[in-house]
């Protein structure tokens, strides 16, 4: 705990010195940022490689460009996120202008997850030094080999007192709660999300959760449904279903569903394999993070049957594609999957679907396949998730200008590009007042001809 004490009492002293950094020193460490990264390229993709064995072209996909494309976006536009913005003011406080001015929160922490540990760790701190903050992270434990590769970027390029990483199991986490954060920023599950909350009470140290939950996908009749599943197949089974906007369970009308499950076991042979060592032995289809996953999503499947019929490996942590029929009350919908494991689900009437979605947690994302309109207009507005895809799956989350985030359960606060900066900021309301001011008329006595005159104007502005 010295450590980590120390750590923060000198990056305490040093916010002050950071917060007060130009766009152009800040964006200087930003290209630094990208530069190291470029050159360690190919190190990063082989530690994520030797924790799960995350196929390169994945690890290209989901973790290096879009931290790449986060840095390039932060640089070109950063200089302007810092301006002070102009704001309108009302005319009784004639005479001044009113501003909004971003100052960087402090100390914050970052505390990232194992599923995307580069990307997830690196985006959340680009947005935090974009703001001009000191920051402490701290990787999972459950991927050393690339945590050892983020400590290398980390201390090739900062000094602790401004940027540090911390390792170490979860009681090195639960210690730097502990410590009076300015801010503090968590990507995991919902349960240790409240864990977090809780913590940040203590000290009242604003948080961002980014958790998750089951995000559903609906297909309706009028649909291309090879397209659909094409992409379902995409996102359900990228990082071997490990992904917190995965598609965690699907609605599919009864008439199309046997069309469905042919099309399915079509394509996940195309993609992955023809046959069940094949797709054991595809270099494209990572693996679970650890037994622990493994036995737990086991567990889950251990009463149904998958229409894949495949083999899984506990000694690889290799869990087959699983695709099996369900029912709402099966125990696989209680709480997320986070697995390559698409249970589906038959509807009739999609008031029942709606319904359903409305009754539980609010997911973190929700995906629409449809050619009709008014279903689509219909879904979204009916229902609640953090963001939304129609006819695609995860891609909303590629989009600096959007932001990224949960609502309820599926998390609280969100970030990339602009969003990421301002939750990093604190958002400082000036008013700045001229020469000449109504104010002097709100003095006592207000029986004065001008202080009548102002409430006679008060009550025409109301």
């Amino acid at each position: 705990m010295s450590d980590l004490q120390s750590i923060f009492n000198q990056q305490s002293k040093n916010r002050w010195n950071i917060s007060q950094t130009s766009p152009q020193v800040r964006r200087e460490k930003l290209k630094k940022l990208k530069a190291e990264i470029v050159r360690r390229r190919e190190d990063i993709k082989l530690a994520l490689y030797k924790d799960f064995k995350k196929p390169y072209a994945e690890s290209e996909l989901t973790e290096i460009h879009p931290v790449l494309d986060e840095l390039n976006f932060a640089i070109k536009n950063l200089k302007s996120w810092m301006r002070p913005k102009k704001v309108p003011t009302p005319l009784v406080l004639f005479g001044a202008k009113s501003q909004i001015h971003y100052e960087a929160r402090g100390v914050v922490l970052i505390l990232s997850p194992w599923n995307y540990p580069f990307a997830l760790l690196i985006n959340p701190l680009i947005a935090a030094m974009a703001a001009g903050n000191c920051v402490m992270a701290r990787p999972s434990e459950k991927t050393p080999h690339t945590a050892l590769v983020l400590q290398e970027i980390i201390a090739a390029l900062f000094s602790s007192d401004e940027v540090a990483l911390v390792t170490g199991e979860v009681e090195v986490a639960e210690k730097l709660l502990e410590l009076p954060f300015d801010h503090i920023f968590f990507t995991g599950s919902t349960a240790v999300g409240k864990k977090v909350m809780s913590a940040a009470v203590k000290n009242l140290a604003t948080v961002t959760l980014e958790l998750g939950g089951k995000s559903p996908v609906i297909l309706d009749r009028q649909v291309d449904l090879e397209d659909a599943v094409k992409k379902l197949i995409w996102g359900k089974f990228l990082n071997a279903g490990q992904t917190c906007v995965a598609p965690d369970y699907l609605f599919v009308p009864l008439e199309l569903k046997d069309q469905l499950i042919k099309l399915f076991i079509e394509l996940v042979k195309k993609n992955y394999g023809e046959s069940s060592k094949d797709r054991l032995m595809s270099g494209d289809f990572a693996r679970l993070i650890d037994q622990g996953s493994f036995k737990r999503l086991m567990d889950k499947i251990k009463d149904e049957k998958n229409l894949l019929d495949d083999q899984h490996v506990c000694e690889q942590n290799y869990l087959a594609p699983c695709l099996f029929e369900t029912s709402l009350k099966s125990p696989i919908m209680e709480e997320e999957i986070f697995g390559p494991i698409l249970p589906i689900i038959t509807y009739q009437n999609i008031d029942e679907v709606i319904h359903f979605i409305q009754s539980g947690p609010k997911p973190l994302a929700l995906y629409v396949f449809s050619k009709q309109k008014d279903f689509i207009r219909d879904l979204l507005k009916k229902t609640t998730s953090g963001g939304a895809a129609v006819n695609h799956v995860i891609l909303h989350l590629a989009n600096p200008y959007l932001p990224f985030g949960g609502v309820g359960h599926s998390g609280q606060g969100s970030y990339h590009g602009l969003f990421g900066f301002k939750t990093f900021s604190h958002e400082k309301s000036v008013l700045i007042q001229g020469p000449f001011s109504f104010s002097t008329f709100y003095f006592p006595p207000y029986s004065t001809w001008p202080s009548k005159l102002l409430f006679r104007l008060l009550r025409i502005l109301e």
